[in-house]
């Protein structure tokens, strides 16, 4: 059976004739104590709010979405009957950590140092634990980058850089959700840009268009970023 590649194709290890149906994951629930806490941490990071709907029945949804991400958040009142804190290692994929740890640094998280493990799971482990190795991977190996943050109830958050993505979890469909999204992507590549420059000791104002171009395009597709 072929592996599939689009709607309609057979998916291998399924019953001939069987077409794919996407399956998108686009919300996370997160169990908080107090909604309006979580909601004013959350804003406070830039994450664009989406909805907060109260509902006479005491039943209330906030939706928060993260930068440049296709899935969101959600919390709030009757949503869940996890315990509040109890998320754990949700992952947040950056293309540069130190620049999404600085910005997040900024707007005054308490973030942990970056680190890459010594051994297998170390980065779910607790802050301070064994197994953490401080700095970036060797040789600044994909997915081997970690840096960890927490909400007020204890949601645990993991940052992950990856520059290149393992063959077959690449989406080459490009696309942006807001302009928003478009203005975070440029911010991204003129930060890279600016260190591209500064590496080669001068300004390149010429060529600056296709270098964001081809930064855009790479981080989105999960080839090797630009330098």
């Amino acid at each position: 059976m072929s592996i599939t590649k689009a709607r309609g194709e057979s998916i291998a290890g399924a019953p001939p004739g069987v077409p794919r149906v996407d399956l998108k994951i686009e919300a996370l629930v997160i169990p908080v104590a107090d909604v309006d806490r979580a909601k004013e941490f959350y804003t406070g990071l830039g994450w664009r709010l989406d909805a907060d709907f109260p509902f006479d029945n005491g039943f209330r949804v906030v939706q928060l979405t993260p930068p440049g991400s296709p899935c969101s958040i959600q919390f709030g009142t009757k949503l869940t009957s996890a315990a509040p804190g109890s998320a754990q290692g949700l992952y947040l994929v950056v293309s540069d950590i130190d620049a999404a740890r600085e910005a997040l640094f900024a707007r005054g998280v308490k973030i942990g140092e970056v680190f890459h493990p010594g051994e297998p799971g170390a980065q779910f482990r607790l802050d301070g634990s064994s197994g953490r190795v401080s700095g970036r991977a060797p040789g600044r190996t994909s997915y081997g980058s970690y840096a960890t943050f927490s909400d007020p109830d204890g949601n645990r958050w993991l940052l992950q850089e990856v520059t290149a993505r393992l063959p077959g979890r690449v989406d080459t469909n490009i696309t942006f959700t807001s302009a928003a999204d478009v203005a975070s992507a440029l911010r991204r590549a003129a930060a890279a840009h600016g260190e591209h420059e500064r590496r080669l000791g001068k300004e390149d104002p010429e060529g600056w268009p296709d270098w964001y171009a081809e930064y855009i395009v790479a981080e989105q597709v999960g080839k090797p970023l630009p330098s």
